[in-house]
């Protein structure tokens, strides 16, 4: 069984993304890892190489700033570093340069990947989500955040990134999955306030450029406000290793009280449900899970 992983980036120096050890996350249980690198304008390339693996695979990309209709460019480059694998390669292990794979899964999506390599039916796995925000202290415990997500698919050429890179198609349907018992642990909103304003507006940029230009140049000296978020719990979990000496340099504040939510009657009525059945109702999922 060959895997191979695949990634795109572009400015990750500037946006301060932790897609080094995104990529060192799925190392331990890739054959290779393809990486897109876009037309940056700091040192990403010298991050990325600094990982030093023989398994590494770089591509260089120029991302077309005029498919920011929907995010689109983030599917299209998506896409790009999905050319480049291998046609010997069993499963395809996507990462995005925010998240991360913890260690105490690596085995939970071997035996997957092993289960269901023959079973063609089986078109990808879904993993669940944690996503931190704020500081690494906290989980999104809300609707409003994405409960799971594709992020292993098979090598077949007819599948495709869909709308922003969120999940995967094939000739336009949802992907047939299995359901692993293994979390991606986000950190796309775990930064100092500052990083954080500058990588949302410029991510902002990707669907509404027009719009955003006023703002970015208006917000460019402000940080971002953590504090407006509807509801969030204590992790009382371990980190991936990859991560520890980045959570070691955090040089920011943030302290929440978990007791202070701030729903909608409607979002606290739908949270309940949630909270009490574990159902998710009307929930919007990319994927048909096969049972």
């Amino acid at each position: 069984m060959k895997v191979t992983g695949f990634t795109f980036i572009r400015n990750a120096v500037k946006y301060d993304y932790p897609v080094c050890e995104a990529i060192r996350s799925i190392l331990p249980i890739c054959d290779e890892v393809v990486v897109g690198l876009g037309n940056s304008e700091d040192g990403t390339e010298a991050l990325i190489r600094s990982i030093e693996s023989e398994k590494l695979k770089i591509v260089h990309s120029v991302w077309d700033d005029s498919l920011h209709e929907g995010g689109r460019v983030l599917a299209v480059e998506t896409d790009k570093a999905f050319k480049h694998i291998s046609p010997d390669t069993d499963w395809c292990f996507y990462i995005q340069a925010d998240e991360i794979i913890h260690e105490q899964y690596y085995e939970v999506i071997r035996q997957a990947m092993e289960r269901y390599k023959d079973n063609h039916r089986v078109e990808g796995l879904l993993f669940r989500y944690k996503h931190f925000y704020g500081s690494y202290d906290y989980v999104g415990d809300t609707r409003k955040w994405y409960s799971h997500e594709i992020r292993v698919i098979r090598n077949d050429p007819a599948i495709s990134s869909y709308r922003d890179a969120q999940g995967f198609r094939k000739n336009g349907r949802k992907l047939r999955v299995k359901e692993i018992d293994a979390s991606v642990y986000h950190y796309g909103w775990v930064k100092h306030p500052g990083f954080q304003l500058q990588k949302i507006l410029g991510f902002e940029r990707l669907y509404n450029s027009h719009n955003m230009a006023s703002r970015i140049s208006k917000e460019a000296s402000q940080q971002f406000d953590y504090s407006g978020i509807d509801s969030l719990t204590r992790f009382t979990g371990t980190h991936p290793a990859v991560m520890h000496e980045r959570i070691a340099r955090q040089n920011w504040i943030f302290e929440h009280d978990i007791t202070r939510k701030n729903f909608t009657l409607k979002g606290r009525i739908l949270h309940w449900i949630e909270r009490t059945t574990g159902k998710r109702l009307f929930d919007y999922r990319n994927y048909r899970i096969l049972r």
